[in-house]
């Protein structure tokens, strides 16, 4: 028997959302109380990672750290930023006033990314950054004057849907057990633990 809260599926297609994405002012920590206040994890902790972009139309640099895990029909994702300047996860600052974290974006994914973008250009959106990793493109649409966050448009391609689809397995079958957990080649770790655990699950290469 479906949930009342889970009846209604996200809009088909493009509009289908797979994402909230949060930026957090310490990233293990509030993966923690999201496990602990909310019921959300486990929250997989990746590597911290600097990746080049193009930000308001500059070449630039972002260094973050994310922690992710599914909470029914969306994934969680949580962002700490350490990006030294700007970027758009610490235009949250000048957004909110002082506070430099909350609610950042949603998130789609899509196979025609180039398509994607070009329409939210043509509604007058703006590219506030745009990340090319290897093999995959993400975006950054600037949507919040309007609705009060970012949308995200990540490109689809089969190592990513196996990443977001291990995921949502790990944290369906979750009893509770390990809420944080670090990702490591070969399984996961604790915080302030150096024994590595064994994950059934196949990552992708860290």
């Amino acid at each position: 028997m479906k949930a009342p809260l889970f009846e209604h599926q996200w809009p088909k297609g493009e509009f289908q959302l797979f994402q909230l994405g949060f930026v957090v002012p310490e990233l293990l920590s509030a993966a923690g109380r999201w496990a602990q206040v909310f019921g959300v994890g486990p929250f997989h902790i990746m590597p911290r990672v600097q990746s080049t972009c193009r930000y308001r139309g500059t070449d630039a640099a972002i260094d973050v750290q994310i922690g992710v895990a599914q909470a029914g029909p969306v994934q969680v994702e949580l962002i700490q930023d350490h990006t030294d300047g700007g970027s758009v996860f610490a235009e949250m600052a000048t957004r909110h006033g002082s506070r430099p974290f909350g609610f950042h974006q949603v998130s789609t994914l899509t196979r025609d990314y180039d398509a994607k973008v070009a329409g939210y250009l043509a509604q007058n959106y703006e590219v506030a950054c745009e990340l090319s990793n290897v093999g995959q493109r993400v975006a950054f649409i600037d949507t919040f004057a309007e609705f009060g966050f970012f949308t995200e448009i990540v490109e689809d391609n089969p190592s990513f849907r196996n990443y977001v689809t291990t995921i949502a397995h790990t944290c369906q079958t979750w009893d509770g057990t390990d809420p944080i957990r670090i990702l490591t080649r070969n399984g996961y770790r604790l915080p302030d633990e150096p024994i590595l655990r064994k994950d059934e699950n196949q990552w992708p290469a860290l």
